[in-house]
Order: C-alpha cells, then structure tokens, then sequence
C-alpha cells in the first residue's frame, strides 16, 4: 500500500516548494507521519454521503473560508467569526433550498496557494514567491521567504488547534437554529439589506411554527462542519495519510475533504495520481480551458468505481465564460452517466486588479458567475449542487460593490489578505440571501 501511495513522487509535481534541506524535510515528514489524525476517516466517508446527497439535489454544499490561512491569524475570535458567517449563509440556504446544507471550511490548513510564478522581484531584487505560511514567510527577505519544512509541523499544530475550536463551537450550542437566526436578525437590522426582509421573515415564521410544534431544539444545538483545503504541497499530504484499519483504504487525514487547483489538475500529474489513491471525498477545480474530455478523463481515474459523493466538479470559469463553457461539460458527463456534485467557484475566475492597484473582484461579477452556474443546470434540467467561495468573518474591505457599496478609495480602509481578496461578513451574508432566492427557483 505504502509503495502505491507513493508512486506520484515519480511523476511531475507542479507549484511544489523547492525544499533547500532534503534531510530537515525527510525528518518533518517522518514525524508528521507518526503524529494523531487531524481527521477521522469514517467522518470523511458521512461527508461522501452527504456530498452523494447533493449531487441528487437532496442537499446543497457551502464550503467557504480564507483563500489562505494566517498562522497569526489563527485566534479564536477569528475563526468564531468564519463559523459565525458559515453557519448564517447556512441558515439562509436551507430556508430556500428546502434541504440540508452541508456545510465545509476552507479551515485548519489552507495555508498553501498556487502561485502564477515561482519568483517575485522587488527593486531589482527577486527571491521565491510567497506560497503561504505552510512553506515560507511573506516578509520579503531571503530569510523569510526560503522554504522552511518545519513550518509543516507548525501548520499541523495550529490546524490540530483550529480544528479543536471548530469541534467547541458548533457541538458546544454556539451553532443553535435559534441564536444563528438572532444573528442574521441582526444583520436586517442595515437600511441596506431592506430587500432581504421577506426572506428573513419567513426564516422567522418558520422557526416560531417549529417551535409552537414542539420541535427538539436540543438536537438543532449542533452542527456538522467538515474541514477542507487545496491538497497542494504533497510532501505535507503524503505524511498525514493513514491506512484505514475498518476498511483497508488509505485516508488522508489531514481533512475531511481536498481538492485539486485549476493548476495541479493534470491527468498524468502528481496531486490527480496521489488523490486518486486516497478514499476522502475529493474535488477538481475546471476553469475555462477545460474540454469535456478532460472532465471525462479526470472522472475516470479519480472515481473509477463511479461511487456517488466521491468526486465534486467545482466550476471556476469567471462571469464572462460560465454560460458558454460549462454546459458542454455539464451535457457530457452527465450523458455518460458520471456520479459528480456540482458546484460553483464564482470567486477565482473574477479576478482584477482595480485602478488603485489593488487585487480585488467585484460583487457584481462574482453574483453573476452563480446565477449562470444555476441557468446552465435549469436548461439541462441538472442538479446546481453547491457553493465554494473566499469568505471572512470579519468586516474587511477586499471586494468592490455589495449593499454597503465598497469603492476603489474604500478598499485602502481594511484590505488585509496576503493573497486574494475575500468576501466581508456582510457581503457573505447578502450571498446566501441572493442564492437563497434562486434555490427558490431552483
């Protein structure tokens, strides 16, 4: 088993950090592979199930989180408020989808990210681009910035940490149906947001009748939420991988459920061949220059045996494109009978740099991006099975546009992301009630 899992380090392995230290990174690897789960495997085979669920349009998914984690951002307070805004969105989409929302963070190890190149110069001086916290620093000195495998093990601690917080907070009454929906009243609370109130209402209404029902409220305490990220640098996957004793099936343990970037999706390449050969449920991200044939092609070497829930499409095409490119793929697969859930990136494929030399994305785009993901499967009478999108908690100013009508001189005021722009608590939450409008129709 062990020979099999490693038959991607013979194969090409793109945006992998050029570790300078073999012997410092064989001995992180060697004691990561000894060290506890960060997840249990039989967690990632109910997640299977679930994503099964809405791929069938029983469910629906919202995995959302950081483009990339913070180490020093990795405080309690901070992640409260990513499952705050999680849990909101969630509320929201069960009320118009009519179904579970399954619900997924980007949490506890994103803390690596493709880069469009390997170096970055500044003032004629050029040193390795920042990859996120997992392989270097983002100061901008050799030191800093030179691949360092002791930041795995740290990257581990602190994901084993936030996945603590995460356990606290939604088994611990913190994600009760009712104190989530006072949150979201809240919210109402802005002029701006006037246009949501009927929906809002209804969530009230709904609540009120549950509870003059005798529902057991008790059990609507907690919550499920899975953990995710980019299976990126693969010495970190490889290392947390274990061979599941129920079943026999390798498991990678550092998540509940991974994905394969736009980037590292190549049929022959190193993170498809390692992915392919764990049992999580996984996802691919297809851009636009996807064919039908490499959906197909991917398809058959990640989830041979066409089990439902094993593998999730996660179209990132941009507003522009996703109307032309993604119902050829969606005709296809579905005609060859493929098992996929559905689901929409509206955030990757949207990005521009503003006029203030700020990489942001505009709200606009990113809505329209999903309300064409929902009109290519309404034309194919096909399942619209999730959102992925780049949230945060707390109130930053990272994309244009929403209610609150962010500028290109407003995103000086609490632009913090050391990689891509993220949507603010606010603009989370006026998502989930736009998309809640259209599972509606859905």
């Amino acid at each position: 088993m062990a020979r099999e899992l490693d038959a991607f380090r013979r194969l090409p392995a793109l945006q992998q950090p050029v570790w300078p230290d073999r012997a410092a990174l064989e001995a992180v690897a060697t004691r990561l592979g000894e060290a506890a789960p960060l997840v249990l495997p039989a967690d990632a085979d109910t997640l299977r199930s679930r994503l099964a669920a809405a791929g069938r349009g029983e469910a629906f998914v919202l995995q959302g989180g950081d483009c990339a984690e913070i180490f020093a951002e990795a405080s309690a307070t901070r992640i409260r408020n990513k499952i705050r805004t999680i849990l909101q969105m969630a509320v929201i989409l069960t009320h118009g989808a009519s179904t579970p929302v399954v619900k997924i963070g980007r949490l506890a190890g994103q803390y690596a990210k493709p880069r469009s190149s390997d170096d970055e110069t500044r003032d004629g001086v050029t040193l390795p681009a920042y990859r996120g916290d997992m392989i270097n620093g983002f100061e901008f000195t050799p030191q800093a910035r030179t691949p360092d495998p002791r930041r795995l093990e740290q990257a581990y601690r602190i994901s084993a940490a936030t996945a603590n917080v995460v356990r606290a907070f939604t088994q611990g009454g913190y994600a009760d149906l009712r104190q989530v929906h006072e949150w979201n009243r809240g919210f109402m609370r802005n002029p701006a947001y006037a246009r949501y109130e009927r929906t809002a209402a209804e969530i009230d209404r709904a609540i009120r009748f549950m509870q003059a029902c005798g529902a057991d409220f008790d059990a609507l305490r907690t919550v499920e939420l899975y953990l995710s990220h980019e299976a990126l640098v693969l010495d970190y996957e490889r290392a947390l991988t274990r061979v599941d004793s129920r079943t026999g099936h390798a498991y990678d343990t550092s998540a509940h459920f991974l994905w394969i970037g736009e980037r590292t999706r190549q049929l022959e390449g190193a993170h498809v061949d390692f992915l392919a050969r764990v049992a999580n449920p996984i996802g691919v991200k297809l851009g636009p220059t996807t064919t039908p044939d490499d959906a197909l092609a991917l398809a058959a070497r990640i989830n041979p045996d066409n089990l439902p829930g094993r593998l999730t499409f996660v179209a990132r095409m941009g507003a522009g494109k996703v109307r032309d490119v993604l119902p050829g793929l969606v005709e296809k697969v579905t005609a060859a009978g493929v098992s996929v859930t559905w689901v929409t990136d509206p955030m990757h494929g949207n990005t521009i740099t503003s006029g203030t030399g700020y990489k942001t994305r505009r709200f606009a785009d990113v809505l329209d991006e999903v309300q064409g993901f929902f009109e290519v499967h309404r034309a194919l009478g096909t399942v619209p099975g999730g959102l992925h999108m780049e949230l945060t908690g707390d109130d930053v100013t990272e994309v244009l546009g929403g209610a609150e009508a962010i500028d290109e001189a407003g995103l000086a005021r609490r632009y913090e992301t050391l990689v891509d722009p993220r949507l603010n608590h606010q603009q989370s939450l006026e998502t989930a009630f736009l998309v809640a409008e259209m599972l509606r129709a859905r």
